[in-house]
């Protein structure tokens, strides 16, 4: 499998877990309570899977490559993605933030604090992978060798293990099911 192929499943992952947010953000908005539990594992999610993980394979391994063969990072698609990865860590620690104040209070405020943070996440990494889908990847397909190719899969593979551990990928898939199932009513289609 390609690097970006592997990086586009991974992106189905966490669409999945941008619809779920959305829901949440509707039950909240009716007043309705939301386990704190799942919304302290949706930031865990956010934090390790897609920042930790996902995005620690872009920044470290896909993106220097893509640079070294020549596309630009500086004022470029590169440069693009990586301020708003970090615009989407400034939104999940503020999600984290309302999280924190909502277990401790249940108050509206914090309420309205994750609803505002959650769904400024959901449009910006909706956004953002659709980017990365539709035009970085087939930039990186069309600039990198099936040899850099299988080589970044390689890496991709450590830094899963170093970064957030063994079998946590798989830990975190089984969480998003449970979430589709909670709050979405059920398999895929």
């Amino acid at each position: 499998m390609k690097a970006t192929e592997q990086l586009k499943a991974e992106h189905a992952g966490i669409k999945l877990m941008l619809e779920v947010l959305e829901e949440i953000c509707k039950r909240l908005e009716a007043g309705k309570r939301v386990d704190t539990n799942h919304l302290e594992h949706i930031i865990e999610f956010i934090q390790v899977f897609a920042d930790k993980c996902h995005h620690a394979k872009e920044e470290d391994l896909l993106f220097p490559a893509m640079e070294k063969a020549g596309v630009l990072k500086e004022g470029g698609p590169l440069g693009v993605m990586l301020a708003e990865h970090k615009e989407g860590r400034d939104y999940a620690l503020m999600m984290k933030e309302a999280v924190m104040g909502y277990k401790a209070k249940a108050d509206e405020e914090a309420a309205l604090k994750f609803i505002k943070n959650a769904r400024n996440y959901i449009n910006l990494l909706s956004r953002h992978i659709d980017k990365e889908d539709n035009l970085l990847y087939p930039m990186a397909d069309a600039s990198l060798s099936k040899n850099k190719q299988e080589e970044l899969s390689e890496k991709f593979e450590r830094i899963e293990i170093e970064r957030i551990g063994s079998g946590m990928h798989e830990r975190f898939h089984v969480f998003l099911d449970y979430l589709r199932e909670a709050y979405l009513g059920g398999s895929p289609n």
